[in-house]
């Protein structure tokens, strides 16, 4: 055995059209202008000798708050703004083909495509796929890249991860809290054994509190499933798939694992109409301190049944669906929202385990997921041969 799924993906579905935000429209200001005053009458020079001085102070307080308004009004610069450069991710190397035909398997691979830019001169990098760490049947199983997600902001940089269907195995985890009751809670945390084939982990989705999203493993229900709820599930034939839940409260038997969390956001490529930007959201989820945009993540499958993760701060639930719209899911969710729950970490073998944050998260640390945490998760791994199970130990 190869070690690879060649699990087929489903029918595919046409990818969606690029969304971006339209660009802002161009300020207009006025600038300011002071005219010369008039010459004084003989008569009146010697009253009026402060006149010239009192008219040029006057003019120089006029440019200053012309150019006050002008610099503290004016939209953020298309192309960049200050951000000169992307931060970093996944190894140096990159990926430079989309297609490749290795003839000793007769296996053809078939990677992403470099996410569109949306400003219209990119920096270097942007939306250029790059590999994790150690390669799976000589192809990478993950890729991560960056790019600047909004016209209106050029500091947002959404961080996005690919994981490919035939190269790699996912688990679910409940943590020492989430789901609140669970079948078999485990070790909380990636068990030990697996470590060796560990290649990335992130956060689960909203707890089951907000929005009845229940959850299963192996077969055994955690919480109930909810009729309706956007589902992560995991098949033990080894495909992943998105889908609106009909089957009742319990999982059938061709289940691995399932998660829930709240309405679909994306669906057959186009945004969910339902969607809204209220902090206080009972729907999309309630922001600390009720504002309009945090921290997002969601995740989404591709036309090709490969399983793609985001996360980007400043996010409303509507820009964070542009922007799984816009890399390619044709169905997606919302995953865990606010600024102490996004984890996304990849996983390196070089001098034993190396696990490195994807994004900025100076509220979690890289080792999280190999202690036990109070969250549930997701784990990535090199596959094994046989149907999929969530491994425990």
């Amino acid at each position: 055995m190869d070690g690879s799924r060649r699990s087929d993906p489903g029918p595919e579905v046409s990818a969606p059209r690029d969304a971006a935000d339209s660009p802002p429209s161009s300020a207009t200001f006025v600038q300011g202008a002071a005219g010369r005053p008039d010459q004084p009458a003989p008569a009146a020079r010697g009253r009026r000798r402060r006149w010239p001085v009192l008219a040029g102070v006057a003019v120089l307080a006029l440019l200053a708050a012309a150019t006050y308004f002008v610099t503290t009004s004016s939209p953020p610069k298309k192309g960049g703004g200050s951000r000169k450069s992307l931060p970093a991710a996944g190894l140096p190397r990159a990926s430079t083909s989309r297609v490749r035909v290795r003839k000793a398997h007769r296996r053809v691979d078939v990677l992403p495509a470099p996410i569109k830019p949306i400003f219209p001169h990119a920096l270097r990098g942007e939306g250029v796929w790059k590999p994790t760490g150690p390669k799976v049947n000589g192809g990478p199983p993950v890729l991560v890249t960056t790019f600047r997600s909004e016209l209106d902001d050029p500091s947002i940089v959404a961080y996005v991860a690919w994981f490919d269907h035939t190269r790699t195995e996912l688990a679910y985890y409940p943590g020492g809290s989430e789901p609140p009751n669970a079948a078999v809670r485990g070790p909380m945390m990636v068990p030990y054994d697996q470590r060796s084939r560990l290649l990335a982990t992130f956060n689960g989705g909203f707890t089951y509190t907000d929005g009845n999203n229940g959850s299963a493993d192996n077969g055994l229900t955690n919480e109930p499933l909810q009729d309706g709820n956007a589902t992560l599930i995991g098949y033990r034939h080894g495909r992943v798939g998105i889908v609106k839940w009909t089957g009742g409260p319990n999982v059938g038997p061709n289940v691995a694992w399932a998660r829930q969390s709240l309405a679909p956001i994306v669906w057959n490529g186009q945004l969910n109409p339902d969607l809204n930007d209220n902090p206080d959201s009972p729907q999309w989820g309630y922001t600390l301190g009720g504002v309009p945009r945090v921290p997002r993540t969601g995740v989404g499958i591709d036309r090709r049944g490969n399983l793609l993760f985001v996360l980007a701060a400043d996010q409303t639930v509507i820009t964070l669906a542009k922007i799984l719209q816009h890399i390619g899911a044709v169905r997606a969710m919302e995953f865990d929202i606010n600024y102490e729950w996004h984890t996304l970490i990849t996983y390196s073998h070089h001098h034993g385990l190396g696990p490195k944050l994807v994004e900025p998260q100076s509220q979690q640390s890289p080792t999280r997921y190999l202690v036990p945490d109070n969250r549930d998760f997701f784990a990535v791994y090199k596959p094994l041969p046989g149907p999929v199970s969530v491994p425990f130990k």
